[in-house]
């Protein structure tokens, strides 16, 4: 069985879709049932063998920094990189050559929350020699890569060639991609793989529909994938922590006269006041909800206080 041991987790992404609840958490940190959502790509990529991770970082890259401290997690090397001004996926990737050039490395959309098998990719990877392996899945969605009989022929229609296939955000590189990529300078990666598919790199392929993919790329499927959590009884295989997920955080403080329907969360140190009821409702840590306030569907940011009757807002 093939092993990476790197990892390039992309964390710097501007969260626009999702503003205004990113305008003071970057998305792969927002919470899903007290779990940082980026922990969720460590964990992962952690059961498949990684145990040194690079993180590049746009926004609040302090609290980044306050996450990781210790340059550590969950007892592999995190080493975090700034990027004052935004590099895109191949800039970002030439900006981490110090610390990833050494061996073939894994790149991982910091905001996305899957739990399909990643061995198969690598696996795939290393079988057909590949420089350039990407995870591609089937959504309907988009239909950017065109596949034929398991190398990538074209990518964002730049020869012309029809595809029906997604990229989903993962990838296994040959350090060689190095010296394809300008340094300092903002690109995409899809120019540099589309190069090197008409310079005849061995650019493969691998599709992974199987198992379950969810997109946060807004405030309805932040609070439906809580919900599908729920409701299907969801728990990747790779998160270990007992009792995720969790509902009502341990620091919690909720009355006994509140009342929690739906969907609702309640994060770190949450108060929530006498006769308060909360439908489908998600607070962030720190949020502190009145006595008898009504909230709807709605979600209610770190450290900030609602009160009164709300529905389908953020606070």
């Amino acid at each position: 069985m093939s092993e990476i041991t790197h990892a390039f987790v992309l964390a710097a992404g501007l969260g626009t879709r999702l503003r205004p609840l990113t305008d003071d958490l970057p998305k792969p940190l927002i919470p899903i049932f007290q779990k940082p959502l980026i922990t969720f790509a460590l964990d992962q990529l952690i059961s498949a063998g990684v145990n040194k991770f690079v993180i590049n970082t746009h926004r609040c890259p302090e609290l980044f920094r306050d996450f990781f401290s210790r340059s550590n997690y969950a007892g592999c090397s995190v080493t975090v990189i700034h990027e004052p001004e935004l590099l895109e996926t191949g800039g970002g990737i030439k900006n981490a050559e110090r610390d990833l050039s050494s061996e073939h490395f894994l790149t991982y959309s910091g905001d996305i929350l899957t739990d399909v098998n990643l061995q198969p990719l690598i696996d795939e990877h290393f079988r057909r020699r590949n420089d350039v392996t990407l995870a591609l899945r089937e959504t309907g969605l988009a239909s950017d890569v065109a596949l034929r009989d398991d190398r990538i022929v074209d990518i964002a229609n730049r020869y012309g060639i029809p595809g029906n296939l997604d990229f989903a955000n993962i990838a296994v590189w040959n350090p060689a991609v190095f010296q394809r990529i300008p340094p300092q300078r903002k690109i995409s990666f899809i120019p540099i793989v589309a190069d090197w598919i008409n310079q005849g790199g061995k650019i493969g392929g691998f599709v992974m529909n199987d198992g379950k993919w969810f997109n946060i790329g807004s405030r309805a499927q932040y609070l439906d994938v809580h919900r599908k959590i729920l409701r299907e009884d969801w728990k990747p295989y790779y998160v270990k922590v007992r009792d995720w997920p969790e509902r009502i955080a341990k620091s919690a403080a909720v009355d006994v006269s509140a009342v929690l329907r739906g969907c609702s969360v309640i994060g770190e140190h949450c108060r929530v006041g006498a006769e308060a009821i909360l439908e489908d409702t998600i607070l962030w840590p720190g949020a502190q909800i009145a006595s008898q306030s009504q909230l709807q569907g709605s979600i209610v940011r770190s450290e900030k206080k609602a009160s009164g009757i709300h529905r389908n807002i953020d606070i």
